[in-house]
């Protein structure tokens, strides 16, 4: 009997780690000089210097998994309390009672249901490209999927309105300031200039993504069991709304739903006007943990074991991230990121400006595999490829488009991604399944990427 292969996240991830470590032993090293910059730790451009290598040995790759739990301990932490207060506000049966009435609601007028994909994934694109949503993304995620079931899709739908969602407008970003603003600055150009080009690059990214999602989610409306998660949706407390009498929404299910649409309310508000961050939108699920209990009329004890129930399903998720931020450290003290950088760009001169601009966005692409931070990488990135958009005859502006695009649509499906895989680890979705689901969609956006980088060669976009 032939044996279907398959393997597991975690172990391909670490994978990686022993695969780095092993090329620290066979790629020379050598660093770039670095300066802080308005705050900013920057590379110096032309300053490379070849070195001595530093190869990591066993000590190393089994030391980098703790280095990068601590180098990842916010996100991972933001998981457990995110985890958490779900499974509390869960146990309060407050959202299974209101999405069951939501979804009897759409059944009764069929023909809203229609806009409901479009007109979400618009609202989180606009949040990815205004002012780069990501990680706020994980929240959503933990409402969509049940809201998504209830419609008759599937656990894939509803990860993907708010993440690709998100990803889709983050891509095309128009003002957002951790990767255009930051790239704009260093590249030298006035911040958020140009931005008429990528409003188009918007409206092609979040419409081609509302589409692909909209016609999945139709083909699993009619045969649910071709989803690809069809088992897990199967066996998820809150699938499908049960036929029968509609459940009645009580006063303590109301004061739960209350907190937290409040909690929702606050979450924009605070990352709009104030920049909260991991670790203030983490305090604020966890004042939604801590309040939701007493509302919904759960015991302490209750409340504290539903918080542990939810916080455990999140360890297989935080080892993964911690071996996925494993693997930068193990470039970094091997001095190969540079190397890596310095290697790209030589390549990147022999081109012409076209192709140098679409190779550009691949060599951000290949970076991004370690450095997942927009503001990070555009700290490595931009001031090497500024610089070399000069010599190969292209726009800095056209460089800053191609850093957008390998930080924004390649992202999604990277399992050394922190936050893709504390959305898979949400949503209780394989990587390997999500990346078979992905695929399609990605080729396309790869090729649509490519194919974008050659108009602002032609109208001389600056």
């Amino acid at each position: 009997m032939k044996r279907r292969f398959t393997f597991n996240t975690l172990v391909m991830v670490y994978s990686v780690v022993v695969l780095v470590a092993l090329a620290t032993w066979v790629v020379p090293g050598g660093e770039y000089r670095r300066e802080v910059k308005d705050g900013k730790t920057l590379v110096v451009p032309g300053s490379f210097t070849p070195g001595e290598s530093n190869p990591q040995g066993v000590g190393a790759v089994l030391a980098a998994p703790v280095k990068g739990f601590v180098d990842a301990a916010l996100i991972i932490a933001f998981l457990f309390i995110i985890g958490g207060a779900f499974m509390v506000v869960q146990k309060t049966g407050a959202i299974a009672v209101s999405l069951q009435r939501m979804a009897l609601a759409f059944a009764r007028k069929p023909h809203l249901q229609k806009y409901f994909i479009p007109v979400t994934m618009t609202l989180f694109a606009l949040g990815g490209g205004i002012f780069g949503m990501t990680e706020e993304t994980m929240p959503f995620v933990l409402i969509f999927i049940p809201l998504a079931l209830s419609l008759g899709y599937d656990s894939l739908v509803g990860t993907a309105i708010p993440f690709l969602g998100a990803a889709a407008g983050f891509a095309g970003s128009v003002f957002n300031p951790f990767t255009v603003g930051i790239a704009q600055h260093i590249a030298e150009l006035p911040v958020y200039s140009g931005y008429e080009y990528r409003i188009v690059i918007w409206v092609l990214s979040t419409a081609s993504m509302i589409t692909f999602v909209m016609l999945y989610a139709a083909k699993i409306k009619k045969s649910p069991e071709a989803s690809p998660v069809f088992a897990l949706d199967q066996s998820r407390e809150q699938a499908q709304p049960q036929e029968g009498e509609e459940q009645r929404l009580t006063m303590p299910h109301r004061l739960v739903l209350g907190a937290f649409l409040l909690t929702l309310i606050l979450l924009v508000y605070g990352v709009l006007q104030h920049g909260w961050y991991i670790t203030e939108i983490a305090a604020l699920f966890l004042a939604l943990g801590l309040v939701a209990g007493p509302l919904g009329r759960l015991t302490l004890t209750q409340s504290a074991e539903a918080f542990k129930d939810g916080a455990r399903d999140m360890v297989g998720v935080a080892l993964i991230i911690g071996c996925a931020r494993a693997i930068l450290v193990v470039a970094t003290d091997g001095k190969v990121i540079d190397v890596l950088l310095y290697s790209v760009a030589n390549v990147i001169t022999r081109f012409h400006p076209i192709v140098a601009s679409q190779a550009m966005f691949v060599a951000q692409g290949i970076i991004n595999f370690f450095v997942h931070s927009g503001s990070g990488q555009a700290a490595l990135t931009m001031p090497v490829m500024a610089p070399l958009a000069d010599v190969v005859g292209i726009s800095r502006q056209t460089a800053v488009l191609a850093f957008q695009f390998g930080e924004g649509w390649i992202n999604p499906i990277l399992p050394t991604s922190g936050v893709t895989m504390g959305v898979l680890g949400l949503a209780g979705i394989s990587w390997e399944k999500w990346f078979r689901w992905m695929l399609p969609v990605q080729v396309y956006f790869f090729i649509l990427a490519l194919i974008l980088l050659i108009p602002p060669f032609l109208f001389h976009y600056h």
